[in-house]
């Protein structure tokens, strides 16, 4: 029976690399797919993962229609018996609809990957719908951590090394860590945090500043 499956974890835990990982098994047992993505961070139809693998792929756009597009690649002679899907959280409530309707009527498999929630911890419309109509969701169990070595649960944006919470919910940017000397100052990064410093706003470059400025109070007698 076909599915769709909901693979999700934070930023840096390995989505792409597991969907890309799924879709060499899956070939290499006979089968046949398509690969979907959008907003990779290295640009457009391509999917990438930090160990450095690259794959072209298909990019969503607000008009595709994925049943239209499995109809038009099988009746032109295609075979197609999944669909890898990667940065599903960026698709809109009604291509995942599409997504599910491409299971269940046109018996395809669907393996969606994405995070769930954005920098201000409120879920993706993509990622909502695919929590509601998904045969099966599974977490990632390769964990990414907070700074202070705790298991982090949120996706944080960060702008000169600071937290914000303000702006459009989608701005394509790597996970850049504490900020350098060579970043400029206004450099849109991402960071993931456990929950409590998520609610503080606190970063590894804002929590290095406050460590320096401890060690440079004085002492009294």
């Amino acid at each position: 029976m076909a599915e769709l499956v909901f693979f999700t974890g934070t930023m840096d835990s390995g989505k792409s690399t597991l969907a890309l990982q799924m879709d060499y098994n899956h070939r290499a047992g006979g089968r046949r797919g398509v690969l979907f993505t959008k907003h990779d961070r290295a640009g457009e139809a391509v999917i990438t993962s930090r160990l450095g693998l690259r794959v072209g792929a298909s990019e969503v756009t607000g008009a595709l229609s994925f049943w239209d597009e499995v109809v038009r690649l099988r009746t032109s002679g295609h075979e197609v018996d999944y669909l890898v899907c990667d940065e599903a959280q960026f698709y809109n409530p009604a291509q995942i609809d599409e997504l599910a309707r491409v299971v269940d009527e046109l018996g395809a498999d669907v393996y969606a990957f994405g995070i769930l929630t954005d920098f201000r911890a409120e879920l993706f419309p993509g990622s909502r719908r695919l929590v509601e109509l998904a045969d099966r969701i599974q977490v990632l169990q390769v964990e990414t951590l907070c700074w202070c070595g705790r298991r982090a649960t949120h996706n944080a944006r960060t702008v000169g090394g600071h937290m914000v919470v303000e702006g459009d919910q989608v701005v394509i940017a790597d996970i850049g860590g504490v900020q350098s000397e060579m970043q400029p100052a206004e450099e849109v990064g991402y960071e993931t945090l456990c929950r409590r410093h998520h609610r503080e706003h606190r970063t590894a470059a804002t929590a290095n500043v406050l460590r320096e400025e401890e060690q440079l109070l004085p002492f009294g007698d």
